[in-house]
C-alpha cells in the first residue's frame, strides 16, 4: 500500500504537531504516531516551557543560562534565536487555546527551575505537556488536509541513495523520499511517499533500565536516520533526571524540577542536606550536577534513594500547585504534604541526536528533524530545564518556513516516486521466539544502566561495547529471518542507539556536562567540539558498521 502526501510527519509531540499544523497551510500532511496521537514525551512534560515573559528578564539572560548549562558545547547562534523567537510562538499556543496557569488577571504564574536565573517557566499546574497536547490535537482534528495514522511505526527512510547506486548515502545529492511504516495493528508495511519529511519521534530513554520516558522512547528516529546516512551528534550526553519517584510500581514517575523550584530540599535518609556541598545553587544546580551528587551520596551511604522534602510549604499550596504529583505520590503511599518523597535519578532526556542546522534540516535533503530526536546545538553538553518544549516549538516553526520555500522553488520529479518499491517481505516467517526479544531487550537496558550511566569509565564502556556488538549481530539475524513486528523493530532500534551512545562516549576523552568518566575527570578545552557518527556505506537496512568522525 502506497500513500502519497506533500508532508510526512513522524511523531506527535509538540515538535511534530507544530510542524503539521503550520505545514497544512502549504499542502497535505500525514502524521505517523507510534501509539495514540496524544502519546508522546510531550504528554508527560510536567514542569513547563521556558520563555522570557517579564520586564525583569531578558533574552540575553535566558541565553546565558542556557549556554552556562551547556558547558561550552552550545551553538550560541541557535541558543539566541530560540530564546528570542520563543515568546511569539508561545503566544500562538495561547491563541490556539493552551491554558497556562495564571495568578492575577492576565498575569501568568512563572516558576524557576535548576540553572535559571529568573522565574520564566510557564506551566499548566504540573500537567503542562498534557494541556499543550490537548489544544494542539483539537486544532489538528479541525484540519481536513491532515491525515493521522495512529499505531504506525517508522521502519526506515526511503532515499535516493537506495535507488541510485551513483548517490552515496548522506551525501549532498541524497534526498529523502518518504519512509516505510509498519501498521502495528495489522503488521502490514505501508510505503509513505512525501516531498518533505519531518522526523519528530522523540528520544531514547528506554535504552536504559530506569527512565522517566514513555514506552515509545526507543530511539526509533535516531536509529533510522543513522541507517539512512544522517549525521548523529553527541549521543554521549544522556540527561538523568535527579528526582524520579522511588517505588517498584511507579515506573520512575517524574517528580518535576519545579518542586525544587518552589522550595523543595534534597535530604539524606538521616535528614541531612547535601547539595550545598556540590554547588552554590544547592538544590537548584543544573541537572547533571544534582544527579551526580545524588548518585555519589547513594553509593557512599548504601541507601537506595534520597528524599525530596517540600513539607515546609502549606498543604493547600502543594495540592494546588502539584495536583498530579500529589495524587500520584498518594496512590503509592506517600503524602508529600506530611513526608519527604523518596527519589532516585533516571534516564530522562537524549541531548544528542540527528544533527540539524538552524532550520532543522539534516544533511539529507528534504529530511528535517525537530525536538528530542535532533541535535540543534541548543542544549550542548547538558539541557537547561524546560528548554525542550521550547526547542521543539521554535525549530519546527523554522523547519516549516524552510520546507515551504523548498516546495515553491523546486518541481518534484514524480518518476522518482514511482520507482520507489513496495516493502519486500522476502522469505521471512512469523516468529515464535518472543522470549528472545524480551531477553535481549532486558539485557541491553541493564548493560546501559550498569556500564553507561551517570558515572562511566573506559573499562565499563568497552565491556558494554563488546556485549552490545554481540547482541547487534544476533538481532540482525533475527530481524531478517522473521516478519517484523513492533517488538522486533524496537529491539533493533534500542540496540543500535545503545551502540551509538557507547561509541560516542568512548570517543570523548574528557568529562563535560552529562558525560562524566573516571578516566578523564576534568574538562579539556581541546574537546570543545561535537562527537559525530555517520554511516555512509551502501548496505542493507540492518547493517551497523560505524564510521566515526569529529565535527568541529
Amino acid at each position: 500500500m502506497m500513500i502519497e502526501e506533500d508532508f510526512l510527519v513522524i511523531g506527535s509531540g509538540i515538535a511534530g504537531l507544530t510542524f503539521a499544523l503550520k505545514a497544512s497551510q502549504f499542502g497535505s500532511v500525514a502524521i505517523v504516531s507510534k501509539d495514540d496521537l496524544s502519546e508522546s514525551a510531550t504528554l508527560y512534560a510536567q514542569g513547563g516551557i521556558a520563555s522570557v515573559m517579564t520586564d525583569d528578564d531578558s533574552f540575553e539572560l535566558h541565553a546565558n543560562d542556557t549556554i552556562e548549562a551547556g558547558r561550552g558545547l552550545c551553538r550560541e547562534d541557535v541558543v539566541r534565536i530560540i530564546c528570542r523567537e520563543g515568546p511569539s510562538h508561545i503566544r500562538e499556543l495561547i491563541d490556539l487555546g493552551v491554558k497556562f496557569t495564571r495568578i492575577q488577571g492576565e498575569n501568568y504564574h512563572l516558576s524557576r527551575e535548576g540553572g535559571h536565573s529568573r522565574d520564566r517557566i510557564l506551566h499548566a499546574n504540573d500537567l503542562t505537556g498534557q494541556e499543550i497536547e490537548r489544544a494542539m490535537i483539537e486544532a489538528i482534528n479541525s484540519k481536513n488536509n491532515i491525515t493521522v495514522f495512529p499505531h504506525h511505526m517508522l521502519i526506515d527512510f526511503m532515499t535516493i541513495s537506495r535507488l541510485d547506486s551513483k548517490v552515496e548515502p548522506g551525501s549532498p545529492k541524497d534526498e529523502a523520499l518518504g519512509a516505510y511504516i509498519l501498521d502495528v495493528k495489522t503488521n502490514q508495511v505501508k510505503t509513505f511517499l512525501s516531498k518533505i519529511t519531518l522526523l519528530a519521534s522523540g528520544g531514547a530513554g528506554k535504552v536504559y533500565l530506569y527512565t522517566s520516558n514513555p514506552d515509545t522512547a526507543t530511539g526509533d528516529g535516531i536509529a533510522a536516520a543513522y541507517r539512512a546516512g544522517s549525521k548523529i551528534a553527541n549521543m554521549e550526553f544522556i540527561q538523568f533526571h535527579p528526582t524520579c519517584l522511588y517505588h517498584p510500581q511507579a515506573k520512575s514517575f517524574l517528580i518535576s524540577e519545579t518542586v525544587r523550584g518552589e522550595g523543595g530540599i534534597l535530604r539524606l535518609k538521616n535528614g541531612h542536606t547535601f547539595m550545598e556541598n556540590y554547588h552554590p545553587l544547592g538544590c537548584l544546580a543544573p541537572r547533571d550536577i544534582v544527579a551526580r551528587a545524588i548518585d555519589h551520596e547513594m553509593k557512599k551511604s548504601g541507601d537506595d534513594c534520597v528524599y525530596l522534602d517540600i513539607t515546609h510549604l502549606e498543604g493547600y499550596r502543594i495540592r494546588e500547585r502539584f495536583p498530579n504529583i500529589y495524587q500520584t505520590c498518594l496512590k503509592f503511599g506517600f503524602d508529600m504534604v506530611k513526608n519527604p518523597i523518596p527519589v532516585v535519578p533516571a534516564a530522562h532526556y537524549t541531548c544528542g541526536g540527528v544533527l540539524v542546522d538552524l532550520n532543522g534540516q539534516t544533511n539529507i535533503r528534504h529530511l528535517f528533524a525537530s525536538g528530542e530526536v535532533c541535535y540543534s546545538g541548543l542544549h550542548g553538553a547538558n539541557r537547561l530545564a524546560s528548554n525542550s518544549l521550547l526547542e521543539g516549538l521554535v525549530l519546527s516553526n523554522r523547519a516549516v518556513s524552510k520546507a515551504a520555500l523548498l516546495l515553491k522553488s523546486k518541481s518534484f520529479n514524480k518518476t522518482i516516486f514511482h520507482n520507489v518499491p513496495s516493502w519486500d517481505y522476502g522469505n521471512s516467517v512469523d516468529s515464535d521466539e518472543s522470549v528472545v526479544v524480551s531477553h535481549n531487550w532486558d539485557e541491553i537496558r541493564r548493560i546501559m544502566w550498569n556500564y553507561v550511566g551517570i558515572v562511566r569509565s573506559d573499562k565499563r564502556l568497552r565491556r558494554a561495547e563488546r556485549r552490545i556488538q554481540l547482541l547487534l549481530d544476533e538481532i540482525k539475524e533475527y530481524y531478517w529471518d522473521f516478519k517484523i513486528t513492533k517488538n522486533t523493530l524496537e529491539l533493533r532500534n534500542i540496540a543500535l542507539t545503545a551502540h551509538l551512545i557507547v561509541m560516542s562516549a568512548l570517543k570523548r576523552k574528557e568529562s563535560r556536562g552529562l558525560h562524566f568518566t573516571l578516566d578523564y575527570p576534568k574538562t579539556d578545552i581541546s574537546w570543545i567540539k561535537d562527537t559525530v557518527l555517520q554511516d555512509t556505506t551502501r548496505r542493507l537496512v540492518s547493517q551497523t558498521s560505524l564510521r566515526a568522525t569529529s565535527h568541529e
